[in-house]
């Protein structure tokens, strides 16, 4: 059994009989009452997003978690393939367990959260930055940056973006799988 002082950013835990996954978390101590966690939490079988909030000391169940590397292969009408690299054995994920999947592309390496009580498995966690080549985008002109003005892009994947104006199409961009940003042109 875990307390409030254990809870973290990708903690599992078990609360009203489902599994959940800590998304973000925030300790307050207000100047008058008692401590509290205040949690934003995504259900790993539905996918839906709670907010909660734990007074201090109050005891979560935490469910222990394995993590292992796999390749993605494809993507079907119900979710996604992945590929063990070391025994080459495969695992399917619902759609609404991985945040983000727009960044991911055939061949990719993401890690995968599995119980370790019965090996199923909980989400797939993409690593932080991808690059990825943009396959449609407005012309930019050269000299375009003084005002930070962005304009949208489309990736190889298919994923929507903002890039400064200076991309081009058939560039390569790095991502920041969070939260969809552009980070910086990558040369080759």
């Amino acid at each position: 059994m875990a307390t409030t002082a254990d809870i973290r950013k990708g903690l599992c835990i078990n609360w009203n009989d489902d599994t959940w996954k800590v998304i973000e978390f925030q300790h307050v101590k207000p100047g008058k009452g008692p401590a509290f966690v205040r949690t934003k939490l995504k259900s790993v079988t539905s996918g839906k997003l709670v907010d909660n909030t734990f007074s201090a000391g109050h005891k979560i169940e935490d469910v222990r978690v394995e993590t292992r590397k796999y390749q993605y292969l494809y993507e079907d009408d119900n979710g996604f393939h992945f590929m063990n690299n070391d025994d080459f054995s495969q695992v399917y994920i619902n759609k609404g367990m991985i945040d983000n999947a727009q960044f991911m592309k055939a061949g990719d390496e993401v890690t995968i959260l599995f119980r370790a009580v019965d090996e199923v498995p909980l989400s797939a966690e993409l690593p932080q930055y991808v690059t990825m080549e943009i396959v449609y985008t407005e012309p930019g002109l050269k000299g375009d940056t003084a005002t930070n003005a962005t304009k949208p892009a489309k990736t190889e994947t298919g994923a929507e973006i903002r890039v400064p104006l200076f991309i081009n199409e058939g560039d390569k961009v790095k991502i920041n799988t969070e939260d969809g940003a552009y980070m910086e042109r990558i040369k080759e």
